[in-house]
Order: C-alpha cells, then structure tokens, then sequence
C-alpha cells in the first residue's frame, strides 16, 4: 500500500475495535453496494483467513452488513446492522472459509436486487483502507478512496482510447487503471481511479460509446463511496 497521508497510519474514525475488521469491511460493503447500483436485497458473504477465523468477536459480519446498508465507520447503528438489515427487507447470509486467500482479511460479497447480480472480491488492508481484486468474472484491482469508473464494454481496438480521450476531454487526470478481459475480443472491464469527480455528461458519454455494456461508479474521495 502507498503511503498517503498521517490517516493511513493512525486510521479512519470509526466504531471499533478494528480499523482492519470493522472500517475496512464497512468500506467493502459500501463498495458492493455502489456497483451493484441498486437497494441491496439479498446478499451472500464469504469471509477468508483472518475476516474467517475471528469475525463475529470484532464484529466484522456486522460491519459488512453496515456497509452494504450504506452506513460510514463512524455509524453507530452498526452495532445493530443485522437487525436494520431485517427490517430493511435485506437477507444476508455469511459463510466463513478455511481455504487460502491472497490476504488474511479477505470477503467476497455477491449481492442482488431484482435482476442485478454483483460479485466483488477484496480486501481490508490495514488502517480502514481496502482493495478491490475481483469484480464479477474480471481480476481487476482498485482502492475506492477515489473516484472510480468500471466500465464494462466488448473487447476491440480502439475501445480504451476512446474511453481516456473522453476522460481527458473533460479535465479528468487518470490516476491507475486497470484492464482484464475474459478472451481475445470477448469482453472485458476496465477501471479508471481518477482524481475528480466524474460529470453526469461525461459518464452519459462514455456510456454511449459503441460496444460499452453497463458502468458502473464510485464518485466520492476517501474510500467512503
């Protein structure tokens, strides 16, 4: 992880115990629930290495369920998230696994709403910060504590450049991006960490250009989506 600020170290404010098991799994639930890009229905966690071993006694399936709730790591409902989640029609379900993972504090959330199904892989990293490492079928790797644009498009020539001379038309810096695709002009995902917030004329752009599927945004800075 790169050094960022002083708040990297001394981590976010939050309910405790852990910055690792409590803020960071809110923040993978945030980030669920803001690709999926609807009210959450139903979801099913499972939880790898550490997230596995110790979550119920550092609350970390509660923080999980905050998360995809929408609620921040300061949020002191998320001592109760199991029960708003009841009364918010939200079903969760969470399984812990004792196979290997690339990171101790690992989860994997597939979540659904009417027709929309999502699947995100990542990891709490230390301090409250998290990484994403799967999105559905597409190994791609991101923060959320910026604005991030996953654009899900056919693979061709000439698709990523048109995606960037839009991005750059608009003032928009790229600060990473990521590609994966599941063949050679199948399709693919691509993930742009950028340094502003992206205009609602930019993503309707971007979203007309020919063979992009869906996309998907987080639009806050921070890691707080």
């Amino acid at each position: 992880m790169r050094f960022k600020d002083v708040f990297s170290i001394i981590g976010p404010a939050m309910v405790g115990p852990s910055s690792s098991h409590t803020a960071g799994a809110v923040r993978l639930g945030r980030i669920a629930r803001s690709l999926l890009a609807a009210e959450p229905q139903w979801a099913e966690i499972g939880l790898y290495g550490s997230f596995a071993d110790t979550y119920r006694g550092h609350g970390t399936d509660l923080a999980l369920i905050g998360g995809l709730l929408g609620y921040d790591p300061d949020d002191a409902r998320l001592v109760r998230s199991a029960e708003e989640a009841e009364l918010a029609g939200l079903k969760v379900t969470i399984k812990p696994f004792h196979s290997p993972a690339a990171h101790p504090n690992t989860a994997e959330i597939r979540l659904g709403a009417a027709d929309a199904v999502m699947t995100v892989r990542g990891a709490s990293i230390g301090g409250g910060n998290v990484e994403i490492e799967r999105v559905n079928e597409f190994d791609v790797r991101f923060t959320g504590s910026y604005p991030t644009l996953l654009v899900f498009h056919v693979d061709r020539k000439g698709m990523i450049a048109e995606i960037t001379a839009l991005l750059s038309g608009s003032g928009i810096n790229i600060g990473s991006m990521d590609v994966d695709r599941d063949g050679r002009n199948g399709n693919a995902l691509t993930v742009i960490e950028a340094d502003a917030a992206l205009p609602g004329d930019l993503l309707s752009g971007i979203a007309a250009l020919p063979d992009v599927q869906s996309l998907r945004w987080i639009q806050t800075m921070e890691g707080k989506p």
